[in-house]
């Protein structure tokens, strides 16, 4: 995020408006037709987390969230129009933490990339929904990708 866009959403937050982000939860199926999805650590706290990032000007809101997955964990797809979900968290900034509130987009996932933009600095991997889940910290987020099933078409 530009530091301008930084400063808009943390004097959003102080207005008490919502501060909203996109995420990708890129998924495949394994040879059993079962549903993986990948986690990536956080930068600064290492804890495991999905893609995410700010809205972007003149992108639409699942276009934001494929390009967060590509630039964050490397991987490449189509995003699903709908929605899988959303969840909340504080996100932490300099000196405060703010409350976003962050719109989940289905990645299905066709390119997995060896070297990346964020390679040096983030870790992937594949997991079962059950066991993502274990590792996420944010309750919310955790609900929603241990109930994932794969979806009818994508």
């Amino acid at each position: 995020m530009a530091p301008s866009e930084k400063k808009k959403a943390v004097g959003k937050a102080r207005r008490g408006e919502r501060v909203r982000q996109v995420a990708a939860l890129p998924f495949r199926l394994d040879a059993e037709g079962q549903i993986e999805v990948m986690l990536v650590t956080s930068r600064e706290t290492r804890r495991f987390i999905v893609p995410k990032g700010w809205p972007m000007k003149r992108k639409s809101a699942r276009r934001a969230a494929a390009i967060e997955a590509e630039e964050e964990a490397g991987v490449t797809g189509k995003a699903l129009k709908q929605p899988v979900g959303s969840y909340s968290y504080w996100k932490r900034m300099k000196t405060e933490f703010v409350h976003v509130d962050v719109t989940v987009y289905l990645l299905a996932v066709t390119d997995e990339h060896e070297d990346w933009q964020e390679a040096g600095s983030r870790q992937r991997a594949w997991l079962s929904p059950a066991d993502a889940a274990l590792l996420i910290d944010e309750p919310e987020l955790a609900t929603l990708v241990k109930a994932l099933k794969a979806p009818a078409q994508i």
